[in-house]
């Protein structure tokens, strides 16, 4: 069994009972007064390892530069009531986010409410915006509020009623609709007009949102720079 031995040096040594190792408390060269240990009430297992001499300012003052921008699983220090935690960046970082772009022409049918497909990507935090059917989904654990954005250019605008609007889980948000309708007095084809939309969205994992548009010159017409994109809020 382990010994317990008082040097004449001053201090104290707990010995396994082969003598091979030693726990040592020792007191420092100057007590100026004297001191109390207190042990805890309960069983304390004690383990290897060197024991850390404290945390200094340098430790919890932020004295390195981060020098980049963070990842999402990086982590900042909140006060939560008074009680400080950890958060990751993730959650403050306005993620995920899209932004998709089409600059070539798209036929939209007269009348026909048509899916608006960008796909030329700028940005696409979380890949959650598929450019192959223009949906973006919300991921798991991404629960909140969003904002969207998107428009579309039309030639030959005069005489045409242009609608765009967003649709969630396949169904039209009507009060998303972005609209215009030409007074008649100006030519046909003298004018290319953008007609835009945004959306301010509590959305829920694997709710999709995509962006469609509308034209009601009595024909096909083409539209082109349509443009969609969005983020999280919180």
């Amino acid at each position: 069994m382990a010994e317990l031995r008082v040097k004449g040096t001053g201090t104290i040594k707990l010995f396994e009972n082969d003598n091979t190792s030693s726990v040592t408390i020792a007191s420092p060269a100057s007590l100026g007064g004297d001191r109390t240990i207190t042990l805890p009430d309960a069983d304390v297992t004690l383990v290897s390892g060197t024991m850390s001499t404290g945390l200094t300012a340098a430790d919890i003052t932020g004295q390195t530069a981060l020098a980049d921008v963070p990842a999402t699983t990086d982590e900042f220090v909140i006060s939560d009531g008074g009680t400080l935690k950890r958060i990751d960046a993730d959650f403050v970082m306005n993620t995920p986010s899209f932004y998709a772009y089409k600059t070539a022409a798209t036929s939209l049918a007269n009348n026909a409410t048509t899916i608006l497909i960008p796909a030329s990507v700028v940005q696409n935090d979380g890949t959650c915006y598929n450019t192959s059917d223009g949906k973006f989904t919300v991921p798991s654990g991404q629960d909140g509020l969003y904002f969207f954005f998107a428009s579309f250019r039309i030639s030959g605008y005069a005489g045409q009623r242009c609608q765009s609007m967003f649709f969630v889980n396949g169904s039209e948000l009507n009060w998303t609709l972005g609209e215009s309708v030409p007074d008649g007095s100006v030519a046909s084809g003298s004018i290319y007009a953008t007609i835009p939309t945004t959306a301010m969205l509590g959305l829920s994992a694997t709710d999709y949102v995509e962006f469609r548009g509308n034209q009601g010159s009595g024909s096909t017409n083409d539209i082109f720079n349509t443009v969609f994109g969005g983020f999280k809020i919180r």
